[in-house]
């Protein structure tokens, strides 16, 4: 990873080497969560980091990383119903953990009721992006259904089951992981203005047909989110100012080489790539910007953090160079060797443009 100074607005992320002390670059700079993607799971748990989630998704030690959200709020910290929790008044961080299971359908459906039902009280409404870190994502359960079609049935009637509108789903991301279960984290907004994208280059991935399985994936193709500033040191639970300063950022779901509803290109990993990058300007770019009432929109070489995640190995120097030639040369970019959604995906990749 890079040394990259964070910045001093009210939420942001960086990436570290897991060896790296966790302290904050700013004074009155906090710690929200943090996701370490190393080679053994982990938690969640509450500490004076605020949650952590550590997902196997590293083959070594080396090669992980720690995800580090900050916020310019105190932090709070709590837990609800197998849900670990950390807020600063204007965000929400939480996470969660599936042990292995025969199937996952239900347990995913109450960790989603769960997650949805602690966002409501605390009153973060505006769920904004999800992650889901999925062991043996591509294989069929006990009851011969793929594991990613069971999370997603049991994630789809979390969300119907709470009434939550199709139209406010958020980013996402559905992943493989090196180890066993589902591991998971997703943040809120409590007064930032989010506003979910779709792309006009695939059908709403909500929309898919029953093909794809019992029930479609419930996520955007991104989320714009204006967060609002709060001066360091604010209370955690005392309200921004109306005047207060807003910074703009785009959350772009975990994208990949599908079109329509159809994957493209299998085998064939320089076309996959070149189609997922299509892809994400399609669904940033000033058009698609426009047609969801955002005043601009941003470019490959805006996206100043990604995670790409990686079928085969064999492929890794391949996709580096391509996203090398995409993204600017500032932007941290960290690499994954997992599995992904669909079994003949070779790459996806996710990112945060501002």
């Amino acid at each position: 990873m890079t040394d990259v100074a964070l910045s001093p607005d009210t939420l942001d992320v960086e990436f570290r080497k897991r060896t790296e002390a966790p302290a904050p670059d700013f004074p009155g700079v906090h710690t929200l969560g943090v996701v370490e993607y190393g080679p053994r799971p982990a938690g969640p748990s509450l500490t004076h980091r605020g949650v952590e989630l550590t997902v196997p998704m590293a083959a070594a030690e080396a090669d992980g990383f720690a995800e580090v959200w900050t916020t310019t709020r105190p932090v709070r910290t709590g837990y609800h119903r197998g849900i670990h929790y950390a807020y600063d008044g204007e965000h929400l961080f939480c996470a969660g953990h599936l042990p292995a299971a025969r199937s996952y359908a239900r347990k995913t459906e109450e960790a989603y009721t769960a997650l949805l039902e602690l966002a409501g009280e605390l009153g973060y409404h505006s769920l904004f992006r999800m992650w889901n870190f999925i062991g043996r994502i591509n294989e069929d359960n006990a009851e011969r259904l793929e594991v990613y079609r069971d999370f997603c049935l049991g994630r789809a009637t979390a969300f119907e089951k709470s009434r939550y509108p199709l139209r406010r789903l958020s980013a996402a991301t559905g992943i493989g992981a090196l180890g066993e279960g589902i591991s998971f984290c997703a943040l809120s907004a409590k007064s930032g203005i989010c506003t979910p994208l779709e792309n006009p280059r695939q059908i709403a991935a909500y929309h898919y047909p029953p093909k794809y399985g019992p029930k479609s994936p419930s996520f955007a193709r991104a989320t714009h989110v204006r967060h609002t500033a709060a001066a360091t040191g604010t209370a955690e639970d005392a309200p921004p100012p109306q005047d207060a300063p807003t910074h703009d950022r785009l959350y772009v779901s975990g994208t990949a080489s599908i079109v329509g509803h159809a994957s493209v290109h299998a085998g064939r990993i320089e076309e996959q790539v070149r189609t997922t990058l299509d892809n994400i300007a399609g669904v940033i770019g000033d058009a698609n910007a426009a047609a969801h009432g955002l005043a601009h929109g941003y470019r490959l070489t805006d996206l100043y953090r990604a995670k790409v995640y990686v079928r085969h190995a064999e492929h890794l120097d391949a996709v580096r160079r391509l996203c090398a030639e995409a993204f600017a040369p500032e932007a941290e970019i960290a690499y994954l060797n997992v599995d992904i959604c669909r079994s003949d995906l070779l790459v996806e990749i996710e990112g945060i443009a501002r």
